[in-house]
């Protein structure tokens, strides 16, 4: 299985890489950041990608979104050290088709990747409870407004809300400063506010950034 190990820690990236290359598998690449990842991912065409949840300039989630969105054959698996429901559920619907927690990830991601092989997914144990009351008793209203943001919105507004000026956003996604400018506007407009710090705190409610 040729895999791609995507988390801005090198040490722990590395200790990753050489726990599954003696399980047998191919680490083919590794990256530090979202859109590193994307870019691997598209070039490498690798069978599975694994994805910190809180990577700089595109999440976990959103690279995980990206690569369904692409259509890449890659699964993804989202390591990270939230269960909450709002994450887990993010994950799942972005297309991830494993969710390891880091406190259990020497065992649980290789046997992640294993199921994954098989055509399973696979959720670290004890949160499957969380995504079965997060399906029970999740907004509406919080669903609406993160599927009314495009994949692009997503992308500036994780930028913005990690305090990315527009001219850096404009260079990490090859726009004009006048499309982010618009990009922005937009979106203070769909989510109703006015200012940075509210796109700031939407971004920690839906899980983009973490506080």
């Amino acid at each position: 299985m040729r895999i791609i190990l995507a988390d801005d820690h090198t040490m722990f990236r590395r200790s990753l890489a050489q726990l599954l290359e003696r399980e047998g598998f191919e680490i083919i690449a590794e990256a530090s950041d979202g859109m590193e990842t994307v870019n691997l991912a598209s070039k490498l065409d690798p069978d599975a990608v694994v994805l910190d949840m809180n990577m700089p300039h595109l999440n976990g989630v959103e690279v995980a979104r990206e690569i369904t969105r692409q259509g890449l054959r890659a699964k993804t698996v989202i390591l990270t050290m939230f269960e909450d429901d709002i994450s887990v559920r993010e994950a799942l619907r972005a297309g991830a088709t494993g969710y390891v927690l880091k406190t259990q990830a020497p065992t649980d991601l290789v046997q992640a990747l294993r199921e994954l092989a098989e055509g399973n997914r696979y959720l670290s144990p004890g949160i499957t409870n969380s995504v079965v009351d997060a399906c029970l008793r999740r907004s509406d209203d919080d669903e609406e407004a993160a599927d009314a943001l495009t994949s692009r919105e997503r992308q500036i507004l994780q930028l913005v809300a990690e305090g990315n000026a527009t001219k850096e956003i404009a260079r990490l996604l090859n726009l004009t400063i006048k499309t982010v400018e618009s990009h922005r506007s937009r979106l203070m407009r769909k989510l109703d506010t006015g200012n940075i710090a509210g796109l700031v705190r939407h971004a920690v409610r839906q899980g983009i950034i973490r506080p």
